[in-house]
């Protein structure tokens, strides 16, 4: 296996772009919000949610004391607004299971609502600097295509943890900077469309460029197309309901000129399902907790 250490940390730390959660002090409830709004949305879009986000509740009990409602108001236009709820939620656990403080160990931040491998080992080792391996998207593919020789990794799995584990180094300090340099490789270098190739520090240890890029299928899943879908109906509900916050909708002014009414309802039943809609006596409005 090439030893991707020594040049992917040396390019990270001419090439790494400046963002909030990796200036010092930004503490590990900073970190933990900017992994849940990173989910699926690019960074242009969440550091100013971010900042504001934490300028309001600087800290997990400051939005635990906030009803699930204003979460969901202050989400506003980032998308899968479940992630509001469920960091309402994680919030609630960390005020009442931890006395206010991210806990540190990685299966306490499993046991906390929403949060999975990937943001469990990020808030571990980024906010308080542990040793773990630490997989999103952009580092499968980083390995996919150095070490495995393909042009996209396969479905997420445990084994993704084990790979990234073998190649990080044993000490704790570049083991973090490792992690952050494989994903922003990934991410702004070895992306999944245009790879810039001629810019990667991992040119001349690179399996799948040695062996002349061969197209070896794609199985990542497509996401659907977001014009005419039922989560393009879900969010122009969620905005008219926030806009209308705190007060309540009549359910027959709910988007009411939707060209599908079918799906209309189907939108707002699929909201009250997850938690993010409430319905009482024909009105709608935001969760109050």
């Amino acid at each position: 296996m090439p030893d991707l250490v020594e040049p992917l940390v040396e390019w990270y730390g001419r090439n790494a772009r400046d963002l909030p959660w990796r200036r010092a002090g930004f503490g590990a409830w900073g970190t933990l919000v900017s992994e849940f709004m990173l989910q699926q949305t690019p960074v242009a879009r969440v550091v100013p949610h971010l900042e504001a986000w934490l300028e309001r509740w600087p800290t997990p009990a400051a939005l635990a004391a906030d009803p699930p409602a204003e979460a969901v108001r202050q989400w506003a236009n980032l998308g899968y607004p479940r992630r509001a709820l469920w960091l309402h939620r994680a919030a609630t656990e960390i005020r009442d299971r931890h006395d206010g403080v991210v806990p540190r160990d990685v299966d306490a931040l499993l046991a906390l609502t929403g949060i999975g491998d990937y943001t469990a080992r990020a808030v571990a080792v980024f906010a308080y600097g542990d040793h773990h391996p630490v997989v999103d998207t952009n580092t499968r593919r980083v390995l996919a295509r150095a070490i495995g020789g393909r042009a996209q990794p396969g479905p997420p799995s445990r084994r993704d943890l084990g790979d990234m584990a073998a190649i990080l180094p044993a000490d704790v300090p570049i083991a973090a900077v490792m992690n952050a340099a494989t994903m922003e490789l990934g991410a702004t270098v070895c992306t999944a469309r245009s790879p810039r190739c001629e810019a990667c520090p991992l040119a001349s240890v690179c399996r799948w460029r040695a062996e002349g890029y061969p197209d070896t299928g794609d199985t990542r899943r497509r996401q659907a197309k977001y014009e005419g879908s039922d989560r393009q109906t879900r969010g122009a509900v969620l905005r008219m309901l926030r806009e209308a916050a705190p007060a309540p909708v009549p359910l027959d002014g709910i988007v009411a000129d939707w060209p599908d009414p079918q799906q209309r309802d189907r939108a707002i039943d699929s909201l009250i399902a997850d938690g993010l809609v409430e319905a009482s006596e024909g009105l709608l409005h935001l969760p109050r907790g």
